[in-house]
């Protein structure tokens, strides 16, 4: 079991070094298609900073978990998406949904389940 959640968390971290650096490089382009447009340079720092602060930081405390298959590192992760679903949560409550409100709380669920089970099965 062990080895299965490594390499699944460790996708996990992949994944969200992948959207990390493209906000970094490629900021208008990953700020759109999280529906996001900066109004003008200063904007633009902001995608380059703050995006990849929160997806690589989170990605990488990811992948040294699963490394090390050390469930305490996984809580970082665990908390920093957790929060973004919440926010999205009360997004929802306050104003309403769209089409594209499900799909990015599914990946949330998603990654915050297989980060979950890798923390039980580090733990055993």
């Amino acid at each position: 079991m062990k080895p299965a959640m490594r390499g699944l968390i460790g996708l996990v971290g992949l994944f969200n070094i992948a959207i990390g650096l493209g906000f970094l490089l490629m900021p208008q382009k990953l700020g759109l298609a999280f529906f996001l447009a900066p109004t003008d340079i200063q904007g633009l720092a902001t995608l380059r900073a703050d995006f990849p602060g929160f997806f690589v930081g989170a990605a990488t405390f990811a992948l040294i978990g699963a490394w090390r298959a050390d469930s305490r590192l996984l809580l970082v992760p665990m908390l920093m998406i957790g929060l973004a679903l919440f926010g999205r949560c009360v997004s929802v409550a306050v104003d309403g949904t769209l089409p594209t409100t499900v799909p990015p709380m599914l990946v949330e669920a998603f990654m915050l389940v297989l980060l979950g089970l890798g923390y039980r099965a580090f733990r055993a």
